[in-house]
């Protein structure tokens, strides 16, 4: 008998013990004894349901932690187009004296619409060395272009313009994210500067015969192209209409016509800044 109350004893302890060590256990039997009398085909759809919502929430989470604001105005250029005048004629109306731009400088722009919209001003550096990775920590985030050039001296750069140009109208990221592309025909005060018409005209040429040589450069043993997105349309000649984004010519003057004591002549391009 004192061996058998023992026992009992020990068997109620060592249940009160295992209660105590896992309390949710009864609930836990309960549910699965619920689970047990359910019809599978219920089961199955239920954990459907609950696989669909889980991959909703990854997808959701992935697309917006992806997705960058393109709040940025990026002004380029070839070095000594007149980039960093520009930036500070649109920022305070000031004319100031410049050098060449060896890192980014940015500040806040607020463009002249009934919306009082604003953008961060970026102007990047020129120099072909320094380029390409400016261009690469800011493209993302561009929500409109300013390439920058020099129309007193067009003709002698229409092929590095060119060059620059089908960089950035090549680059997946800038296509996939179509920004508005402005150029600005810059020193329109100088008499031999060439009108925005002209650039175009010139341009389409220049990057038409450009895709030619890039297209062969880039071409494998067996015919096909890869590495960079092909410009404009196929079997057609070169025309800027072709591309995803919207492209504008604008002529300005950053420096204006009267030099350092006159306004710059930037209208055209603020107003099309303004549409943004």
């Amino acid at each position: 008998i004192t061996t058998d109350n023992s026992d009992t004893n020990l068997s109620t302890s060592t249940g009160r013990e295992n209660m105590e060590e896992n309390p949710f256990e009864p609930y836990m039997e309960t549910l699965r004894q619920q689970l047990e009398d359910q019809d599978p085909v219920f089961l199955i759809g239920i954990i459907v349901a609950l696989a669909v919502v889980v991959i909703t929430c990854v997808f959701l989470k992935y697309f917006l932690t992806s997705k960058t604001v393109c709040s940025a105005v990026l002004l380029v250029g070839l070095c000594d187009s007149g980039k960093t005048l520009l930036f500070s004629r649109l920022l305070s109306g000031n004319y100031k004296r410049t050098q060449t731009s060896i890192t980014d400088s940015s500040a806040p722009y607020k463009a002249k619409n009934d919306k009082g919209s604003t953008w961060t001003l970026i102007d990047l550096p020129g120099h072909d060395s320094l380029r390409p990775q400016y261009l690469e920590k800011f493209k993302s985030a561009a929500r409109a272009i300013v390439f920058v050039v020099d129309s007193a001296i067009f003709q002698k750069e229409v092929r590095d313009v060119a060059e620059f140009l089908y960089v950035l109208l090549t680059d997946t990221v800038i296509c996939r994210n179509t920004p508005l592309l402005l150029v600005a025909c810059n020193k329109q005060d100088i008499t031999m500067a060439k009108s925005a018409k002209l650039i175009q005209q010139q341009l389409e040429k220049e990057l038409n015969t450009l895709r030619v040589t890039r297209s062969a450069a880039l071409s494998s043993q067996d015919g096909s192209v890869g590495g960079s997105l092909f410009l404009g349309k196929k079997g057609k000649d070169f025309e800027f209409s072709q591309l995803p984004m919207k492209v504008e010519f604008v002529e300005c003057s950053a420096r204006g016509s009267k030099g350092e004591d006159g306004a710059a002549d930037t209208e055209s391009l603020e107003l099309s800044l303004a549409k943004l």
